[in-house]
């Protein structure tokens, strides 16, 4: 059995006990969370119940524009009022160059991208935090009002540590 046929026959054990009337499309406590896929991190670690925010999940927490996209959508049309941006020690994307990564799954696939691809690698991980924030903060469709803040999550310790940073949004 697949790894998705066992997913399968668990939604099936699941949507006996699923009650669509306790959850919502708006999150509860009016946050979006921008964070990247990693295993590591998920709600537990933040302290977060099912339907509490939404979980915007990319590799390295990234404020791509499908990622601004989705958050542009959850503040507007759902309700956030709070986004936290975080990224963790021990990332994927700091442990090789964007060129490395391109000529590795080229390697690996037997062929070029049909399609341009960018990784967003990077070094610093508290530098990057602050890139996304200030990327976010200089969309002009994100409202001042809207509390940005960021922070790295230590995968050994189980910690969140604020990046500092100060909007400058107008």
């Amino acid at each position: 059995m697949s790894v998705i046929d066992e997913v399968l026959a668990a939604n099936l054990l699941y949507k006996e006990t699923h009650d669509a009337s306790l959850y919502s499309p708006e999150p509860r406590r009016r946050l979006a969370v921008l964070m990247c896929m990693d295993t590591r991190l998920d709600r537990h670690a933040l302290g977060l119940d099912f339907g509490d925010a939404h979980f915007i999940r990319n590799a390295g927490g990234i404020a791509t524009e499908d990622a601004i996209r989705s958050l542009l959508i959850s503040h507007y049309m759902l309700g956030t009022e709070e986004v936290m941006v975080i990224n963790h020690t021990d990332c994927g994307l700091q442990k090789a160059t964007e060129e490395e990564m391109h000529k590795l799954i080229e390697q690996k696939s037997g062929k070029p991208a049909n399609i341009p691809v960018r990784f967003h690698a990077f070094k610093d991980v508290e530098k990057n935090v602050y890139e996304q924030l200030e990327r976010l903060a200089s969309h002009s469709w994100l409202r001042k009002e809207l509390i940005l803040r960021g922070f790295v999550y230590d995968v050994k310790t189980g910690r969140l540590t604020e990046v500092p940073w100060t909007c400058k949004r107008s």
